[in-house]
């Protein structure tokens, strides 16, 4: 017994099988991810260094060539290239193409690991990324207002960013001209003669004084007490009277040296809205997830955020990559939705019955609600190259359906019942059904394995499509033969335009036979 025999006797089977496929395709598409690309990571890791105060010489000698010198032992690499500047570095490592990039990543931050003793104490943390175009910020926020630029800082870090990194999807939230807010101490050089002092002296007053460290613990019978030193100064008026020199009676403090403020960082970036200095913050959504939903999301908390700020100060969406990626999905999926339509009128003036062409267009709808879980369980997202392969698709996958349709039809013109013209035609047509799916999918699978960028974002389009057809295929063999087995009309076509191409066919058939008549 074939599977179009069993989908024939067993009607129910082949229904539960097409609502199965429309249930867990649609439940799927409420889930993919949409982008404007595929989630794609390029052959390359970028290592961050600063060293605040560097020259762009000392960075070369000091951090780039201790960084690069520990690259070598790294397997796959290609190329590796460093700029230099004042202050910061950038060592770019390209990979092999065939080379795991998360792999590549964890073996760079290994090894800069084990060069850590060559580096500058003083340096700061070397960040490791790869490259994904997917990691760059969807949008980006200012916060502005007439507010000093301290209270500006603490509002975006304590009250904004906390709140925007809750809305689900949200990845990572980045700052922009932001600045850590510091004490500044102004030392009157002056001064330093006047007391016989070096700004050295000064340094390691505070790193002796200003500090809170572990003092013990004491023990008894009942219990055990931590005991720590609180050296630290809580706020300006303690941190001036901190002693830098003692000399008899006589003690020099901070106050006596320098001027002590509440301040920030020095200003090396900003960022502006509506041209006043604003506090930015870069939004950057999870991978896999819908780019439109979050930035919609991360909007409505906008709204609620604003609520919350003091009078005068604004929120507001200085950029927003959304609404590109939607305009683009949704004109994707119009040309999709006329590619239906189109399909279904082809297919209504050459069968020329409603109950065939209703057969037929069936198989699109399930033949995509199966592709979107197929999509959704390998990591898929909507994006310009799947959805180009489901328009493409839509006029292949009533091939098949058209051709069991067909023979099925003729079975039936023979004087068989539904049920024994569905199964003879669906077995009889079962190979070359296959054959021709076999050819398409030879045709469009290999553009999954191209090599290269451009077979990585060509590898959803391939397997997309692929995938599209051989679900076409299972449909037209199981779905099909059991819906025409049910309600497969053969009475004579009632429309004209369905008898006018009949007559067409007939005409040309007879012309074919003169003309090859003489030939054999």
């Amino acid at each position: 017994m074939t599977l179009s025999d069993l989908s024939v006797r067993k009607p129910v089977f082949a229904w539960m099988l097409m609502i199965s496929f429309l249930v867990i395709g649609g439940v799927a598409f409420e889930r993919l991810g949409v982008s404007q690309m595929p989630d794609v990571d390029f052959p390359t890791v970028t290592v961050n260094l600063t060293l605040e105060g560097a020259a762009p010489e000392v960075m070369e000698n000091d951090v780039i060539d201790v960084v690069e010198d520990a690259m070598m032992s790294v397997q796959g690499i290609r190329e590796v290239s460093s700029v230099s500047r004042q202050g910061s570095a950038n060592v770019t490592i390209e990979f092999d193409l065939s080379r795991d990039i998360d792999a590549a990543l964890q073996d760079v931050q290994t090894k800069i690991a084990q060069a850590q003793r060559r580096l500058p104490k003083d340096l700061d943390p070397p960040v490791v990324t790869k490259q994904n175009p997917e990691d760059q910020p969807i949008m980006w926020v200012g916060l502005s207002g007439p507010r000093r630029p301290q209270e500006l800082s603490d509002l975006i870090r304590n009250q904004v960013k906390d709140q925007v990194q809750l809305v689900p999807g949200v990845g990572e939230v980045s700052m922009g001209g932001f600045l850590e807010r510091n004490v500044r101490i102004w030392i009157n050089a002056r001064q330093l003669e006047v007391y016989d002092l070096a700004i050295d002296d000064v340094v390691k007053a505070l790193q002796r004084e200003h500090i809170e460290v572990p003092a013990g613990r004491i023990e008894t019978d009942a219990r055990e007490i931590n005991v720590r030193s609180e050296g630290e100064a809580l706020n300006l008026e303690e941190l001036r009277d901190i002693i830098i020199k003692t000399s008899g009676t006589a003690r020099v403090r901070l106050r006596d040296l320098a001027l002590v403020e509440d301040g920030l960082e020095d200003r090396r970036r900003i960022a502006r809205s509506n041209g006043e200095s604003a506090q930015g913050m870069g939004i950057r959504k999870q991978r896999g997830a819908n780019a439109v939903a979050v930035a919609k999301g991360v909007k409505a908390k906008l709204v609620e955020i604003r609520k919350q700020l003091p009078d005068g100060v604004e929120l507001m969406v200085v950029f927003d990559s959304t609404p590109y990626v939607e305009e683009n999905i949704h004109e994707i999926e119009i040309t999709m939705l006329l590619a239906v339509v189109l399909t279904a009128l082809v297919c209504w003036l050459f069968l020329g019955s409603l109950s065939s062409t209703f057969n037929v267009v069936l198989a699109i709808p399930t033949s995509i609600a199966g592709t979107f879980a197929v999509m959704y369980f390998m990591g898929f997202t909507l994006n310009t190259f799947s959805l180009l392969a489901l328009s493409l698709s839509i006029g292949i996958v009533v091939d098949d359906a058209i051709m069991v349709l067909e023979n099925i039809y003729r079975h039936r013109e023979m004087g068989k019942s539904r049920i024994q013209a569905a199964m003879d035609g669906a077995r009889e047509i079962s190979f070359a059904a296959m054959a021709a799916t076999a050819a398409i999918a030879a045709v469009f699978l290999p553009i999954a394995f191209a090599d290269g960028i451009v077979g990585k974002f060509l590898f959803q389009f391939g397997v997309v499509l692929t995938v599209c057809v051989v679900l076409s295929l299972v449909e037209a063999l199981t779905i099909a033969p059991a819906r025409c087995s049910q309600f497969l009309d053969t009475t004579k076509r009632r429309t004209r335009i369905g008898r006018s191409v009949d007559a067409g066919f007939r005409g040309l058939a007879a012309f074919y036979g003169r003309v090859l008549r003489p030939a054999v």
